[in-house]
């Protein structure tokens, strides 16, 4: 719930060597009196990474250029399965058998049966600021809070800790993010990845890293956001489009 205004870039320059032939280019001249060497004829080898390199400068171009959409890309990932499949395949493949036990260690196969889709149930949310009581974020059913959802004061530091269940499979790179809008204007979007869970009977809970809300005159007033929990598969859990103040207090308790 990122809500400081700012953004970071990062650049990665690319470059390669000339190759110098002149020592080879020269002794060919001397030996053939005047006449001009021949052009080398380019190897299939040289071709190909000709190719390759043109591959790598064309993507490169087109991710450095290419703007942040709302919808995140959707990642190909191999056919899915039940969690007895998973752990049934691989058996001869010592690393991969480990992996899996400690990761699904404290998984009753038999109460998640045949299932294929991961259950992310979202089932509280927090504000969390020194000195202060948690804040409780009630999650309406149609994931619209009526009015302000929370209030928070201007220069104050704060953390969103979520509390959530994974039940009947695997899920994959769950994560969260957040979007941000004053008077119809994006000032921040954020991005945090929680991990990959397997389905268990206690809940897990994640603290995001603390952040420090804008201040200042301009900072203060109204905005509207909009939350989001998913997956690799870009499967949605919960999306919450609310309202919150920036105030220069804190709301009396």
């Amino acid at each position: 719930m990122s809500l400081a205004i700012g953004a970071a870039s990062s650049s990665k320059n690319m470059g390669f060597d000339e190759r110098k032939d002149g020592g080879e280019e020269n002794r060919i001249s001397g030996s053939s009196k005047g006449i001009p060497p021949p052009s080398p004829t380019p190897t299939e080898e040289a071709l190909r990474e000709g190719e390759k390199f043109n591959r790598q400068m064309s993507e490169a171009s087109l991710y450095g250029t290419e703007e942040e959409d709302d919808e995140e890309s959707k990642i190909e990932l191999g056919p899915q399965c039940t969690l007895k499949e998973q752990i049934e395949k691989d058996q001869g493949d010592e690393s991969l058998r480990r992996w899996k036990e400690q990761l699904l260690g404290r998984v009753d196969l038999e109460s998640v049966g045949e299932t294929l889709e991961a259950d992310v149930k979202i089932l509280s949310l927090y504000i969390i600021s020194p000195g202060r009581p948690e804040i409780v974020l009630t999650i309406p059913e149609d994931g619209k809070p009526k009015g302000p959802w929370f209030t928070l004061k201007e220069g104050s530091h704060y953390s969103l800790k979520v509390a959530f269940k994974v039940c009947n499979n695997i899920v994959s790179g769950l994560k969260y993010t957040n979007t941000v809008w004053k008077t119809g204007l994006k000032v921040d979007s954020t991005k945090e990845m929680l991990g990959t869970f397997s389905p268990q009977a206690e809940p897990y809970t994640h603290e995001m890293p603390e952040e420090t809300t804008p201040s200042g005159m301009f900072a203060r007033g109204s905005y509207s956001a909009r939350t989001k929990f998913v997956d690799d598969d870009n499967k949605c859990y919960l999306e919450i489009n609310y309202t919150f103040d920036i105030r220069k207090e804190w709301p009396s308790t």
